[in-house]
């Protein structure tokens, strides 16, 4: 959605008009989803969860601070209020969530299979090197690339600035082409 839309959107949300709820419910909740779930790893904690936070959205509607975007206020909000649920739930070791605020998103070979054996075999790999980058860096990745979000966004939702976000994406991709070339190598 462009900022336009965005802008109209949630305007039209805090005005309580359900036709913006059921867009916004719509738009957001399949990328919310798969955020969560690589959150919290349980699938009904997540649908569970979602349900309560685009209520609880609805309900408070009317507090709201007005938006230029959504995306980063959904992602960021959903994000605190899983973690909220899980650590009440007592469903995650114990984290200190104010010293960590990146989820340890872990990737599979689903997500970036296609249908040819060889990219089965790369995409296990690749999810096996994405899989090992600290979860500050995993968690950028999958909003930049799975989520499809802009990198000022991206530092909305994980509360650093839009230069740490580009530092760790940078860092991210240095990081699997290192340990690509070090695979390429060895298998020469």
């Amino acid at each position: 959605m462009d900022k336009l839309t965005d802008k109209f959107l949630w305007k039209s949300l805090k005005e309580g008009d359900l036709n913006a709820f059921s867009v916004l419910f719509e738009t957001y909740y399949p990328e919310l989803h798969s955020y969560g779930l690589k959150i919290s790893k349980d699938t009904a904690l997540t649908e569970d969860t979602l349900q309560d936070f685009f209520l609880y959205v609805y309900e408070h509607r009317e507090n709201l601070s007005d938006l230029e975007t959504i995306a980063p206020y959904l992602f960021t909000s959903y994000k605190r209020f899983l973690l909220k649920v899980m650590k009440k739930n007592e469903k995650v070791k114990h984290t200190d969530f104010s010293n960590e605020n990146f989820a340890d998103i872990q990737f599979t070979a689903e997500e970036l299979m296609t249908n040819q054996e060889t990219e089965r075999f790369k995409n296990k790999n690749i999810s096996s090197l994405l899989n090992k980058l600290p979860n500050r860096q995993k968690e950028a990745i999958y909003l930049k690339y799975y989520s499809g979000l802009k990198a000022t966004e991206i530092s909305e939702i994980m509360g650093i600035n839009y230069q740490s976000v580009v530092n760790t994406l940078h860092k991210a991709i240095k990081s699997l082409k290192e340990e690509i070339s070090i695979i390429k190598l060895f298998k020469l």
